[in-house]
């Protein structure tokens, strides 16, 4: 088989096999917590680092783990950084702790997480495993993101709202309302306007994909008909 790139890692974490868009995976928080943009990158973030330091982790441990309990040594290293990342964040973003709630420790069932664990991390050395755990979250934490802030933008008519919960007492003056006199629309922000929204982007992606296959199959065939 041959060996991934390093650019085949970054194409395939950020777009191509986006773990919110294309896999499907991790979807509970996804949608659960992705009712404004800062909710949704704090998730995002916590997401991302435990993908760095357990595929990381897996990669270093790969050679010294008996295959017959490597699934249980995995899921336990990712609990243990997970409960690392959920202490700190309650002592560093306590606020943004108590609203993001069970969704932090929930990291720890992410399918997202455990998958990469085995299928790429444990095959691969500590340099791409640690890319591929970077790029495949924040390909995530790139979704919550911008779902939360497509949401937040309809629902409230603001974006960045309660963004000192993540960066710190500056960043209020983030917090923009986009819309004036804008009276909300309740549906954005329940859970139903999560699944639209998602849908929303995925037939977003889809329709970015065919315009791209479309023009390669223009340019291969432009050579042949010159």
């Amino acid at each position: 088989m041959a060996e991934i790139s390093y650019r085949q890692i970054i194409t395939d974490g950020l777009w191509t096999n986006n773990t919110g868009l294309v896999q499907l995976l991790g979807l509970c928080p996804l949608l659960a917590t992705s009712n404004s943009a800062i909710n949704g990158l704090g998730l995002g973030l916590a997401t991302a680092l435990t993908l760095v330091a357990s595929n990381t982790t897996v990669s270093l441990i790969r050679n010294v783990v008996r295959p017959e309990v490597r699934i249980p040594v995995f899921v336990l290293v990712i609990a243990s950084i997970v409960t690392a990342i959920q202490l700190a964040m309650n002592a560093w973003f306590h606020e943004l702790y108590k609203i993001l709630g069970i969704f932090i420790p929930l990291i720890v069932t992410n399918c997202a997480i455990i998958g990469r664990a085995e299928a790429f991390a444990s095959k691969n050395s500590v340099p791409k495993a640690a890319l591929d755990g970077l790029m495949i979250g924040l390909g995530f934490a790139l979704v919550l993101f911008v779902l939360g802030a497509l949401r937040e933008f309809l629902g409230h008519g603001t974006l960045f709202a309660h963004a000192n919960l993540l960066f710190g007492p500056w960043a209020s003056e983030l917090s923009m309302k986009v819309l004036e006199h804008y009276r909300g629309f309740l549906l954005a922000v329940l859970p139903p306007g999560a699944f639209f929204g998602l849908g929303l982007l995925i037939a977003l992606k889809n329709f970015i994909d065919r315009r791209q296959a479309a023009r390669r199959a223009v340019s291969a065939a432009s050579p042949a008909t010159a």
